[in-house]
């Protein structure tokens, strides 16, 4: 009988995790390129790893999610390398604080606290966050309620943020019909700012970024992702548009000079087989 496959335990992880980070030293140390990597240069291939570790999961092809997180795995050790060599902190460092935290956000796992759902478990996690940033603002200011949302996050996912920390401290909508009463607001309001005479590119700015804001909060009240529903629709759009210059050039033309009547004709064709 063949034995039983298993994957690696955490002694393995711990090994591998070790390999890398003697291997960035080493980097550091014996090539140019590396060697002349900051801070400030790190940050924009940090971003770029976690949009394509993103783009792997939305499509779930695994064995590039594989590669991708590995990718972005390394930016974190090379910066952790940088780290260390200002003394400021280090791999090491930087685990242990994410593992003690994990632990202390988790009464209900390594302690006696008891939950009854998921969501219990979310209520109680902002609660320990609350505590721990009024334990930090202790002879300070008052905490601003959205201390710890990242000010660089992309505009999607603060909305998303901010709204949820609104609205677990009481302020939220207390209908799906109020909220999407107030869409219906920002967008009238849009269309009024349209036909004014005086309309500014700011002030139309003003508008659509105030319907979009209520967009996240429709999407955040129905557990939707609205980065998420957003990239869908553009793969969709994308799907959709190549069928329709594919078609375009079957024909023997291309689509900048197809008249925009038969271009949408044969984007509702492409829509309607689809669909069915």
């Amino acid at each position: 009988m063949p034995s039983e496959t298993r994957s690696p335990g955490p002694e393995a992880a711990g090994e591998a995790t070790s390999g890398l980070v003697r291997l960035m030293a080493r980097l550091r140390a014996e090539c140019p390129w590396d060697r002349k990597q900051t801070f400030a240069t790190l940050s924009g291939y940090l971003l770029e790893e976690c949009y394509e570790a993103l783009d792997a999961l939305a499509r779930e092809d695994f064995d590039e999610l594989e590669g991708e997180l590995g990718d972005l795995l390394f930016e974190v050790v090379f910066l952790a390398e940088l780290g260390r060599e200002r003394g400021a902190f280090d791999f090491a460092s930087l685990a242990g604080r994410v593992h003690a935290k994990m632990v202390s956000r988790h009464p209900h796992v390594f302690g006696e606290a008891a939950v009854l759902d998921a969501e219990a478990v979310k209520v109680q996690w902002e609660k320990l966050k609350e505590k721990e940033r009024a334990g930090k603002a202790a002879g300070e200011e008052v905490p601003s309620p959205f201390a710890g949302v990242p000010r660089s996050l992309p505009a999607l996912l603060k909305a998303v943020r901010v709204t949820s920390r609104a609205a677990d401290l009481g302020f939220d909508w207390q209908r799906d019909a109020d909220v999407l009463a107030k869409l219906d607001e920002e967008v009238a309001e849009f269309k009024a700012e349209l036909v004014l005479e005086g309309a500014t590119k700011e002030s139309v700015a003003h508008e659509i970024g105030d319907i979009l804001f209520t967009v996240v909060n429709v999407a955040r009240r129905h557990g939707v992702d609205p980065e998420a529903a957003l990239q869908a629709t553009n793969a969709k759009f994308v799907r959709r548009f190549e069928e329709v210059a594919r078609r375009v050039r079957a024909s023997g033309r291309e689509v900048a000079g197809t008249p925009l009547p038969e271009l949408d004709r044969t984007w509702d064709e492409v829509k309607k087989e689809e669909t069915r």
